[in-house]
């Protein structure tokens, strides 16, 4: 068993608790989906978002979900750096898996998608 990480990453359009929460269930339910995990096998979850988006935790939209209450969630605001991208929000989730990390589909969702467009595995 190896311990990967799985990156996604996800905007709004507005500073509210009720986008913030949508759009952060919305990326972990194309997370967990395309990556065909459960949370048994999840670690940890740390999320952060741009210092634009404070009208709740992000962590909110993930304490709720049906066996998730065991899993250690992080919440943090990102440093405010210059041209970065506004009202984002991010994942990284730590699995327990036998995949290797090149198996592990990552995903960038709404304007986030221009983060990594290396990847070639994103949604709108």
């Amino acid at each position: 068993m190896y311990n990967r990480g799985i990156r996604g990453a996800t905007t709004v359009t507005r500073n509210e608790e009720q986008d913030i929460l949508t759009a952060t269930a919305e990326m972990l339910k194309e997370i967990v989906e395309r990556n065909q995990i459960i949370p048994e096998d999840i670690c940890s979850v740390w999320i952060t978002v741009t210092p634009d988006l404070d009208a709740t935790f992000p962590a909110r939209a993930i304490r709720d979900l049906k066996g998730w209450d065991m899993v250690p969630l992080m919440c943090s605001t990102e440093i405010p750096v210059k041209g970065a991208l506004p009202m984002c929000i991010r994942l990284l989730i730590h699995v327990n898996t036998m995949k290797g990390q090149r198996e592990m589909k990552h995903v960038y969702l709404n304007q986030a998608r221009i983060l990594r467009p290396d990847l070639g595995i994103s949604s709108s």
